[in-house]
């Protein structure tokens, strides 16, 4: 009997996962994850050959080789609950076999690089920077969902985050480390590195006030100030958190390197997007 009925694995009548559009064959095991679907033309366009294309909704998905290495790159559009959506059917093409819907016995473990940008929250780190993320702090709700892979390491950084950090009443922070095997091949001296804080949203819960009041206003004061041993946070996007908690959960690895639009602490946004994010592909592409 198949382990997952069609209501739960929703497959397209042609055999591909619902929401991606794609089939195994489809998919390279080096995956680089955008945010927006106009970029993967972007990275794809430094591919010595392409072997795919496909677009389904804001999900596209480019596949070839660059410089002997066969990958993907995949957008996932804003936010964690569209990570939600990769993350489960990238997982799915790999290690479920989709004709007979049951799980594979011999698992596939994916690279998962996000190339995205972010918001800075540290004085010191410029706009324009690369950052790497060691960790992903969730204040969304994506990992409370799921029975997540517990990591020893990161207890007593949790326990520090929650008694130190100003956050709204009812939100529950939840931390997963990157992958320590492709940060070592991404870290230089030019690269920054912290924990990114991964939101629910772009304004309020980005600390962003525009006519709404914000009901915890120093939230990214508390980002800034908290220390502990040799951790700080160093930047605030939207989707790292599910893409490191699912991913560890899962068997694969995972990490994000974005580039800093704006310093929120010194007020200032890049006038150097367009130049810096095709260098931020290319040192990604030559180190993935």
């Amino acid at each position: 009997m198949a382990d997952f009925l069609p209501s739960e694995l929703v497959l397209t009548p042609e055999g591909e996962v619902y929401h991606l559009g794609i089939r195994p064959e489809d998919l390279a095991h080096k995956v680089i994850i955008v945010g927006d679907q106009n970029r993967v033309e972007t990275v794809s366009n430094y591919f010595d050959t392409i072997t795919h294309k496909s677009q389904h909704r804001e999900f596209a998905c480019h596949t070839g080789i660059y410089k002997g290495k066969n990958i993907s790159v995949v957008s996932t559009g804003i936010g964690t609950d569209n990570v939600d959506i990769v993350l489960n059917e990238l997982d799915a093409l790999v290690n479920i076999d989709l004709e007979t819907r049951t799980v594979k016995n011999e698992k596939t473990t994916l690279e998962i690089i996000r190339v995205g940008t972010c918001g800075i929250l540290q004085d010191e780190i410029p706009v324009d920077s690369f950052i790497l993320s060691s960790h992903a702090m969730g204040i969304d709700n994506v990992g409370h969902f799921y029975e997540l892979k517990e990591n020893p390491d990161t207890i007593d950084l949790l326990n520090e985050i929650k008694s130190k950090v100003s956050l709204p009443n009812g939100v529950v922070p939840y931390i997963t480390p990157a992958s320590e095997q492709i940060n070592q091949r991404l870290r230089a001296a030019h690269i920054k590195e912290g924990i990114t804080v991964t939101s629910s949203g772009f304004y309020g819960p980005q600390g962003r006030k525009l006519r709404l009041p914000l009901t915890v206003p120093n939230m990214l004061d508390s980002f800034h100030d908290f220390k502990y041993k040799s951790f700080r946070f160093s930047n605030l996007e939207m989707e790292c958190s599910a893409l490191f908690a699912l991913s560890s959960s899962l068997g694969h690895e995972s990490t994000a390197i974005c580039l800093g639009l704006a310093n929120r602490r010194k007020k200032e946004f890049t006038k150097n997007y367009s130049t810096k994010i095709l260098e931020l592909i290319e040192y990604v592409l030559e180190k993935i």
